[in-house]
């Protein structure tokens, strides 16, 4: 061994990232690993090599009798001793005789090659896992290095090769070779053949992650995406593709920034670029609202909705809707509906304006019938509305500007607040922009 060896070590530093020290002790520990393998060797030992020099010598360990040698021997996987843990004990008690083998230098430079050799790549190792476990939840740009649509497809991301998985596929897209895409880490994974990455295309987050690239109100926070539902593209009865469909509730946190408009942007440029990456996904931009009656009614966009009536034990809402509106509501398949509820976190009841009037011409009670705290607005058949008062208020939330009717045998109903305006939406990357981006 010479100072050839350090600067080795010291090559691989800067080119590998990983620490010198740690490469010394990874050195010492291959040493120390050789020199037991030689005749005549003591039972405790250790070896120091000079970073300056390059330099090395064996040293033998006597411990004194109060120290316990045998809790200080580390082993391997196997159970076999590979050295001593020195870490805890005063090494000013213990006395150190050199007995550096003469021809140490040939023996140690043939056993510990593959020994150092394989410290580096466990090295390389951890230093990749402890990068990648930090980024869970990013959304990163890779390669397709091999795709096979029954089995996982691989993606390169630089120094690792990541998984993207069957089950967090788009069943409807196709990854070709070298083609590049985007996904969200979704777990790390340590291994003994290094960091297992995998990715997702399924997940909500690639949507949040999406936004946050493309808006920069967003990215700045004075946009906030609060909720998304979303439900992938999959392929019908009949094997045609079906494109998928999200709906997200933004809010602004500054006066003067409308949070649907910074989304959707000029023209609709930045939730095209969204559509784009996701492949022609269809995306609804709700507006938030604390208000669950005015949330929910956003949220069946872009269906008009006439009246919400809410149960906040229950957490459910009935939706009246006019009677050409009930399919739009609903959407192909109750997607619409599912994502709506999904979006919200309420149970969501969709009757049309004929529904509801035949279901409130069967209602038992009395015109005046109510209790303290209920709205006392009046509904098309004369009832009272169900929902709860405002705090302050003789009506809800739907019915705060409720001016009751002249005394006649039925009432006009009244609209929800604001909840028939059409959320922003947009249908595939070609699609003419929506009204809200359009300013």
């Amino acid at each position: 061994m010479s100072k050839e060896i350090i600067e080795a070590l010291r090559q691989i530093e800067k080119e590998k990232g990983i620490a010198f020290e740690a490469l010394v002790e990874a050195l010492e520990d291959a040493l120390l690993s050789a020199y037991k393998k030689t005749p005549h060797a003591v039972e405790h030992a250790k070896v120091e090599v000079d970073t300056e020099t390059g330099d090395m010598r064996v040293y033998e360990l006597i411990f004194p009798e109060h120290i316990d040698v045998e809790a200080l021997k580390v082993h391997d996987e196997e159970g076999e001793e590979i050295g001593l843990d020195l870490s805890s004990i005063d090494m000013s008690e213990v006395e150190r005789i050199e007995v550096t083998p003469d021809d140490f230098g040939r023996i140690a430079a043939q056993t510990a090659k593959q020994v150092i050799l394989q410290r580096i790549r466990e090295a390389e190792r951890d230093l990749m896992y402890e990068e990648y476990i930090d980024r869970v939840g990013e959304l990163v740009t890779g390669i397709v290095q091999q795709s096979d649509p029954r089995h996982n497809t691989l993606v390169e991301l630089g120094r690792v090769e990541a998984e993207l998985p069957r089950g967090e596929q788009i069943e409807t897209e196709h990854y070709d070779h070298g083609a590049r895409i985007k996904a969200v880490i979704m777990r790390v994974e340590d291994s003994a053949k290094g960091p297992q990455v995998k990715l997702s295309r399924r997940s909500e987050e690639i949507v949040r992650k999406l936004f946050e690239l493309e808006v920069p109100e967003i990215a700045d926070g004075l946009v906030e995406i609060k909720q998304v539902a979303r439900e992938t593209g999959y392929r019908g009865r009949d094997g045609k593709p079906v494109p998928g469909r999200c709906k997200i509730a933004v809010i602004s946190h500054a006066d003067g920034v409308d949070p649907v408009g910074a989304c959707v942007g000029p023209r609709g440029s930045r939730v095209r670029m969204v559509v784009s990456e996701l492949r022609g996904e269809r995306i609804d931009i709700i507006p938030y609202n604390d208000d669950p009656a005015r949330f929910v009614a956003k949220a069946l966009s872009p269906a008009r909705v006439r009246e919400v009536i809410v149960d906040d034990e229950e957490r459910s809402a009935t939706i009246i809707v006019p009677d050409d509106q009930l399919s739009l509501a609903i959407g192909k398949e109750g997607q619409n509906a599912r994502l709506a509820s999904k979006l919200t976190g309420w149970r969501i009841d969709i009757k049309s304006q004929q529904q509801m009037a035949e279901a409130e011409n069967n209602m038992e009670f009395g015109d005046d019938e109510g209790v303290d705290g209920q709205c006392m607005a009046v509904m098309r058949t004369g009832k009272r509305c169900p929902n709860q008062a405002e705090p302050g208020s003789r009506y809800c939330s739907i019915h705060v500007d409720y001016v009751a009717p002249e005394p006649v045998a039925k009432a006009e109903p009244a609209a929800a607040a604001d909840a028939a305006t059409p959320a922003a939406s947009t249908a595939a990357p070609d699609a003419p922009a929506a009204d809200a981006g359009e300013e």
